[in-house]
């Protein structure tokens, strides 16, 4: 071989700064390609992706308002309930988006350059991206339009709102292989997290339930996170009951032993 083809052969950049960098190309392309699939390729599409779910919060919340008018905490019951239902929601569309990561994605999935784990981060980046929005347009809607006086402590705000991510990513990678396997659980899951709206204390604080329900309901890690959010919107507040290394140790459980399932059955799951 002649010097110039072992010059034209050679990488142009050190081969350690290629697989991160590929990497990164396939997320950024998987993340786009889910918001063309699931929101359409126009921007209304992901103005609606964002104005349908925040629509129907706002109905809910002004019918739980009339209904109950003197919320547990401050003076708006609409507030309250915002900051209660954005944390279940996150919950809720980003177990669900991501444990349909591989079914929605098989055919891209069929290149060698793009896994299983990469289909699951877009979903992840995609969902958590998309709540974000609804979270900032809906409880800050709300402040302004109120004139609410809020003092915020934003690192509770973060530490819930990050909690609740991890958790539903970790439920939804592991459930990415259970309803691979078995199918049946789709079904059983979806009844198991029905009573969630209730158990979760949404339009209740967990104070305010009787002692025998708060011992059943305390392990329910979505609980947690909205006393976390309220801890956060609400400065006379105090969630004392909220255990972060309890959250913290579900959610990354299930994702560790998800993502090894994942990884190691990929194949399987993809046929399926």
């Amino acid at each position: 071989m002649s010097s110039f083809d072992t010059f034209r052969l050679s990488p142009l950049r050190p081969r350690a700064d290629r697989p991160s960098f590929q990497r990164l190309r396939v997320l950024s392309a998987l993340v786009i390609r889910e918001m063309g699939t699931s929101f359409g390729k126009s921007a209304g599409g992901y103005f609606w992706a964002i104005a349908q779910p925040l629509g129907g919060i706002l109905l809910l919340a002004i019918a739980f308002g009339l209904a109950l008018r003197s919320p547990p905490l401050g003076n708006s019951f609409l507030f309250f309930y915002s900051t209660g239902i954005v944390p279940l929601q996150l919950f809720l569309t980003m177990h669900r988006a991501v444990s349909s990561a591989i079914t929605s994605n098989r055919g891209l999935l069929a290149y060698p350059v793009v896994s299983a784990l990469d289909a699951v981060a877009a979903k992840f980046l995609l969902t958590l991206m998309t709540n974000f929005m609804i979270a900032v347009l809906l409880i800050g809607g709300i402040i302004v339009v109120s004139g609410a006086y809020v003092i915020l402590d934003w690192e509770m705000i973060v530490i819930s709102f990050t909690l609740v991510s991890l958790l539903g990513l970790g439920v939804g990678t592991l459930n990415c292989v259970l309803f691979g396997f078995f199918p049946t659980w789709k079904n059983i899951w979806s009844v198991l997290t029905r009573p969630l709206f209730i158990i979760s204390g949404v339009f209740y604080v967990f104070e305010s339930i009787p002692a025998a329900f708060q011992d059943v309901v305390w392990y329910n890690p979505v609980l947690q996170c909205i006393g976390l959010m309220r801890a956060g919107f609400f400065g006379t507040y105090n969630a004392d009951y909220v255990s972060i290394p309890y959250v913290l140790g579900i959610s990354l459980t299930c994702l560790v032993i998800g993502g090894y399932l994942v990884r190691r059955h990929a194949a399987f799951l993809i046929e399926q």
